[in-house]
């Protein structure tokens, strides 16, 4: 057998699926995925409709339209809520169209699944404070800091150039995590330890340092939210197995699917935008493809 031969045998399959991410997710079983990775867009303002039901509890008040939101473990968090809409005009419109979103997608995790959430420095310390009230800070296990040092620096501040990524598990006694599986980093000082660790290199801390995707080579599908293989590499390979499900429902150029089906998971993809799905197809071909309204096969 030829060596693309034999890589083709080992990957993954690839779902494509066209179509609003809200509804396409509410046609999966609950507990489907081992690994659920969100790019979602950074928060631009534009007003989204909102479809999580709310439920309006004894004393609240009709004038300040106070409702109840009714999370997982019967958590209430709407007070929340409202202290955080002070901080930002956008928050209700930003949080309106991604709270039920993140709501599906924790249905949707295994029991030993892991929940990564890709966002840059404008939410992610809302997001934080919100996904610890809504599924409970007990489930928080990483920070992770993307950090690159590529573009435009201001003068007038500390240039930003790190992106957040939290990370929940939905059973803190359960969930899968691989340490070994991991591609390893080079010593800072590796005068310090033994040759043969500095020849091994070391695990990587919750600070990975990684270029963003060239603009030249082999990655380049001149999506421009692409993020590079390197960081969802090391994402798949750390809390998912060979078979095991992964799903981005945010999936742009596809990066997710790409790299977890060359490691041999099978991946489904959701994006609404044709553009996205065009780079998807050209760059696995092998994807099978569904349009909205078309049910993939159970």
């Amino acid at each position: 057998m030829t060596d693309e031969r034999r890589d083709a045998a080992a990957s993954g399959s690839v779902e494509i699926h066209q179509g609003d991410n809200l509804e396409v997710l509410r046609g999966f079983d609950d507990g489907s995925f081992t690994l659920i990775y969100l790019d979602p867009p950074f928060n631009t303002g534009r007003r989204q409709e909102r479809a999580l039901e709310t439920a309006r509890a004894p004393g609240d008040d009709p004038a300040t339209n106070a409702v109840i939101r009714k999370g997982f473990h019967g958590r209430e968090y709407e007070r929340l809520r409202g202290d955080l809409r002070a901080y930002g005009d956008t928050f209700d419109d930003y949080w309106g169209f991604l709270e039920p979103r993140l709501l599906e997608a924790w249905r949707l995790l295994a029991d030993d699944g892991t929940l990564y959430l890709h966002l840059d420095y404008r939410e992610a310390h809302y997001a934080k404070v919100l996904l610890d009230a809504l599924v409970g800070r007990d489930r928080f296990l990483n920070e992770l800091i993307w950090a690159y040092d590529y573009g435009a620096k201001t003068r007038k501040r500390w240039p930003t150039k790190h992106d957040t990524i939290l990370v929940y598990v939905k059973n803190p006694d359960r969930y899968w995590f691989d340490s070994e599986a991991v591609d390893r980093e080079p010593y800072m000082a590796p005068g310090l330890v033994t040759p043969e660790k500095a020849a091994r290199g070391k695990l990587p801390t919750d600070v990975w340092w990684h270029t963003i995707v060239p603009t030249t080579g082999r990655e380049k599908t001149g999506y421009p939210t692409q993020k590079p293989e390197g960081i969802l590499r090391r994402i798949v390979q750390a809390s998912s197995r060979p078979g095991d499900r992964v799903l981005d429902f945010f999936a742009g150029s596809g990066t997710t699917g790409a790299v977890a089906s060359a490691l041999g998971r099978d991946a489904v993809l959701v994006d609404d935008n044709p553009a996205a799905i065009a780079v998807m197809t050209e760059r696995m071909p092998h994807a099978a493809v569904f349009r909205a309204g078309e049910q993939a096969p159970s």
